[in-house]
């Protein structure tokens, strides 16, 4: 089988690569920047240089696959990030559309049934309409939990005030798996291509409140003091813009945070909790976890905002 991974060498799309070489079929993968090239061949996939931001280099890219995996790369620098996502789900769709694609598997994220007021998670619902509207397509949503890596985000933060932050207040149980654990899911869809239609399949490992987070990470670093603050809506805004991020990423992560704290975000999810969760635990991401922050040192970064969806 000939699959195309986007997402270069991300948490996610790096470690699909490598189980998808392993069973011994075609990878090739999907990166902007022709200096990822060795990395990816070291994986014993093929680099294809394009951008996921032109239709005519994803369409090529996309020609000859029996499957693609699709995904959203991140992009700060946009003045209006949710039509940047909807418009890279467009894209996908008529790339696929021209190429012949017959599978797809798509990475999108627990809240995606919202088409407003989940910040970036909202943009993915119209990734989802896009690619749910291609004729005799047959289409796997992985709606992902937060990944564990995201917390890795939080170190600065952590050195510089000993805090993690969030507006997502502290009586929620937040759905959380490894990336790991989502690319063993994805490369069983792409291996077994069962699914038919559209569809949607969730992906979590665990969930653990605020406090259970903030303790088993404070662990791991040898800080059993280490708590999770709860922040007000105004006062996650203003944090993230003291700390270098632009107006339209901070409001969309607090309208993101809002949509959690609320439970509009995790509603559906409940009603279809996964049938399989992931394996690795937060308490096993917490070894990964304590390098970086070793690796750190005793720099005091300021506050630069958090990385919670996908």
């Amino acid at each position: 089988m000939n699959y195309l991974i986007t997402g270069s060498l991300g948490h996610v799309s790096r470690p699909l690569a490598a189980k998808m070489v392993r069973t011994g079929h075609t990878v090739r993968v999907l990166s902007r920047r022709a200096e990822k090239t060795a990395a990816i061949e070291a994986l014993g996939a093929t680099a294809v240089i394009g951008n996921v931001e032109s239709l005519d280099s994803l369409a090529s890219a996309f020609k000859g696959a029996d499957a693609v995996f699709t995904m959203i790369p991140p992009n700060f620098q946009t003045d209006n990030w949710k039509h940047y996502i909807a418009h890279i789900g467009d894209n996908y769709a008529d790339a696929i559309k021209r190429a012949g694609v017959r599978h797809v598997v798509n990475l999108s994220s627990i809240g995606a049934h919202l088409r407003e007021g989940c910040g970036p998670v909202s943009a993915l619902h119209f990734v989802e309409e896009s690619l749910n509207s291609l004729k005799d397509v047959h289409v796997r949503h992985i709606r992902s939990g937060f990944f564990h890596t995201n917390f890795l985000s939080d170190i600065p933060l952590i050195r510089h005030s000993g805090i993690i932050a969030a507006n997502y207040g502290k009586s929620i149980a937040l759905p959380l798996i490894h990336p790991d654990d989502v690319a063993n899911m994805v490369s069983m869809e792409l291996k077994e291509l069962e699914f038919t239609a559209k569809s949607v399949r969730y992906a979590v490992g665990e969930e653990l409140e605020p406090d259970v987070i903030a303790g088993i990470l404070g662990s791991a670093i040898g800080m059993a003091g280490l708590c999770w603050v709860d922040m007000a809506d105004d006062e996650m805004l203003a944090s993230m813009l003291e700390g270098g991020l632009s107006p339209e990423t901070a409001s969309n992560y607090v309208e993101m945070g809002r949509a959690l704290r609320e439970g509009r975000m995790t509603e559906e999810y409940r009603l279809h909790p996964p049938a399989a969760r992931g394996k690795i635990s937060l308490k096993d991401f917490a070894v990964e976890f304590a390098g970086a922050y070793a690796r750190q040192g005793d720099q005091l970064v300021p506050f630069s905002g958090t990385s919670r969806h996908p």
